[in-house]
């Protein structure tokens, strides 16, 4: 048993820093850098910590993160507000339900439930987006930051390992 593992998990360490990391790659990402003729993709670095979170231990302070982080999206992409925070909120509220499914699994299974994951909540927001403004966003867009999000997967399999034994009343 590691050291970290006998320590209860702190707030500050596996909420604050990746959310925080989230919003500095999405800012990164929205660099206007352009390389033969292509920009950044712009992936939805929270989809890894709405799976994330709810794989490594149900908690109040995960949904009201993800809100803030969701927020973060619709103010910095302009987008209606409360589209990615819904989204995402779908996304970690499926995959808690499903958490003991996915328990035991291997990386590749894993992978494969965030990738459906992933297209739930570009499902949703694709949806409200649609209902709320009356135009049908872009397929090529959204699928492209779909596959730009669907490939982050190493990232949340990166922090369920780092965090997944640290609180011992979840064994």
């Amino acid at each position: 048993m590691s050291r970290q593992s006998s320590q209860p998990l702190q707030p500050l360490f596996w909420l604050g820093l990746p959310m925080l990391a989230c919003m500095l790659a999405t800012l990164m990402f929205a660099t206007p850098v352009r390389a033969f003729g292509l920009s950044l993709p712009e992936p939805l670095f929270p989809m890894v910590l709405a799976f994330a979170w709810a794989v490594i231990r149900p908690s109040v302070l995960g949904p009201v993160a993800l809100l803030l982080i969701g927020l973060f999206q619709d103010l910095f992409w302009g987008g209606p507000i409360g589209l990615w925070g819904l989204s995402l909120l779908v996304a970690y509220l499926v995959a808690l339900l499903t958490r003991n499914l996915m328990a035991g699994q291997s990386g590749a299974v894993l992978w494969g439930w965030y990738v459906v994951l992933t297209l739930l909540t570009f499902g949703c927001a694709y949806g409200v987006s649609t209902l709320g403004s009356g135009v049908i966003p872009s397929l090529t867009a959204t699928g492209l930051q779909f596959a730009a999000t669907a490939v982050l997967y190493p990232l949340a399999h990166q922090l369920i390992d780092r965090f997944e034994d640290a609180d011992v009343r979840f064994r």
